[in-house]
């Protein structure tokens, strides 16, 4: 299980990843684990559009359960990963590189203070896991 240093993570297992004013998001080593096999991503946002922090952002289903992935931080759509529906077994694959799936300009950094390190996450994973 990856938890990569340069990341910020919520309880619902999103990361993000900050260059700037803008983020990139996705969904955990752990979220995926979980999930296991995933057969199908949907983005819920479009490029231009405003999203709260908390707001679904994508829907991901695998052959277990299905999921809605949530912005961890507010902000303004920027650009989506137009492969990955077409390509959904890359959360399985590399859920922290190719498998982006969201990224936004962040209207308010204060709303990263909320999010866990990498440290954290992993204890928190831990914590679920026994």
């Amino acid at each position: 299980m990856q938890f990569p240093k340069d990341l910020k993570f919520t309880k619902n297992d999103e990361w993000i990843r900050v260059e700037g004013d803008q983020g990139t998001i996705g969904i955990t080593d752990y979220a995926q684990d979980q999930l296991s096999d995933i057969v199908f991503v949907e983005m819920t946002v479009a490029p231009g559009e405003q999203a709260a922090k908390g707001a679904a952002c994508a829907t991901i289903e695998s052959v277990k359960a299905a999921a809605e992935v949530f912005l961890p931080v507010g902000g303004t759509v920027t650009r989506l990963n137009e492969d990955l529906p077409k390509n959904p077994e890359q959360v399985n694959r590399d859920p922290f590189g190719a498998a982006w799936m969201v990224q936004i300009k962040i209207a308010d950094p204060a709303e990263l203070k909320d999010l866990l390190d990498a440290a954290a996450y992993e204890a928190y994973c831990k914590e679920r896991a026994t």
